[in-house]
């Protein structure tokens, strides 16, 4: 409404101006007529003309200046739409899959056994998993032998829609939702390098972007550059950080950090906890510690335990996730440098092998390309065409 009240004002001011610039001009019409018949009139009002002709060199400038801005406007480039983004980003992997995909089908005028044996090497290699491949290979030759298709281009289709099953089909949530009461608490866990630190900055980022007040625990004691990179997120989101001496137990820091949550009323709290190894015995048994020790200052929570993926270790992303999900049971995936990569087919893997949704996968390195998953996004950035290619 102040915008429409702003926009009106400005508008009355033009008019008022307008006016008063036609009125200057018909009394310059007048003194040049009168200059025409008595070169005294122009003597006694020399002071009107210049006024006038003042106005209007103003008004021919303000044009000029305008219709170069305009000029200026039109040649300015367009920022990408976000789907536009998340398509480019997914490009490796989109010329590692669909675009070999793409010319295994161009040209063929039946589906046959050869034409199955080629598609089965690229599904696989796609970094789907071989169990997902195969299930994708056999809804393909499913739908020929219930004659739904004869058109090799019509499997593209196919196999589109299976994947985007696997995307959906998690038994869990597939939204964040916030308690009733008390904080929302985020354990963010995964091995060492995969962007766990930053994702979680990130992810602060987005719930201070929607209204939420958020606090950082550094629970990740044993790398001083651990905490501090946290402090820098925090600095630079504009949240608070509760941390502890490097070395400190991480689980007295968690504990107090939680604890401070719930007397500030805080709407979210996220806890970086130390990238470990999964194969690591004694680490994750410190990982099951500190999920419990949340649980004594807030009962239900940790309300999700994230685990953050990098995206282009592939098949290994698997083995860690199976693990992490034994010790401290993940409800949420992040995977980080989908931008990097041509094993984009992890994602639909990982969600098929595990049931688990995933939250967030990372694009680039700006706060906004880590991305909320849509799935139906995601397979329509993969399994297009990207103009100009």
């Amino acid at each position: 409404m102040l915008g429409w009240f702003k926009k009106k004002l400005s508008g009355r001011k033009e008019e008022a101006a307008v006016e008063e610039t036609a009125a200057q001009v018909d009394v310059a019409e007048e003194l040049e007529t009168s200059a025409s018949s008595s070169p005294v009139a122009v003597e006694k009002e020399p002071d009107k003309i210049a006024p006038v002709a003042k106005a209007v060199e103003q008004e021919t400038e303000a044009e000029r200046s305008n219709a170069d801005g305009q000029e200026k406007e039109q040649e300015k480039p367009q920022r990408p739409s976000m789907f536009k983004r998340l398509q480019k980003r997914l490009g490796k992997s989109r010329n590692h899959f669909v675009h070999r995909l793409d010319n295994l089908l161009l040209g063929r005028k039946k589906i046959d056994q050869d034409l199955f044996d080629e598609l089965e090497e690229i599904l696989i290699t796609a970094d789907l998993g071989v169990n997902t491949a195969m299930e994708l290979l056999d809804a393909a030759k499913s739908s020929v032998k219930r004659q739904d298709l004869s058109d090799p281009q019509a499997l593209k289709g196919v196999l589109r829609d299976k994947v985007l099953s696997f995307l959906q089909e998690s038994d869990q949530p597939a939204e964040l939702v916030l308690p009733d009461s008390g904080p929302f608490v985020i354990m963010v866990v995964g091995v060492n390098g995969v962007g766990k630190t930053t994702s979680i900055g990130k992810i602060a980022a987005k719930f201070v972007g929607s209204g939420q007040s958020v606090l950082l625990v550094a629970g990740d004691t044993f790398r001083a550059a651990a905490i501090d990179q946290l402090k820098i997120w925090g600095d630079r989101v504009g949240v608070e950080v509760v941390a502890g001496l490097p070395k400190s137990d991480p689980s007295s820091v968690v504990f107090d950090g939680v604890a401070k949550g719930v007397a500030k009323d805080y709407d979210v709290v996220i806890i970086d906890t130390a990238g470990r190894l999964h194969t690591s015995v004694n680490l994750m048994e410190e990982l099951k510690k500190i999920r419990r020790v949340v649980g004594k200052n807030l009962s239900a929570a940790p309300h999700e335990v994230m685990l953050v993926v990098d995206a282009t270790t592939g098949q290994n992303a698997i083995s860690q996730a199976k693990m992490f999900n034994e010790a401290v049971g993940i409800t949420g995936l992040t995977l980080t440098k989908l931008d990097g990569t041509a094993k984009g087919g992890i994602v639909a893997n990982i969600c098929h092998e595990l049931k688990i949704p995933v939250r967030f996968i990372g694009i680039g390195e700006q706060v906004e390309d880590l991305r909320d998953f849509d799935p139906e996004e995601f397979v329509d950035a993969l399994f297009s065409v990207e103009e100009g290619s």
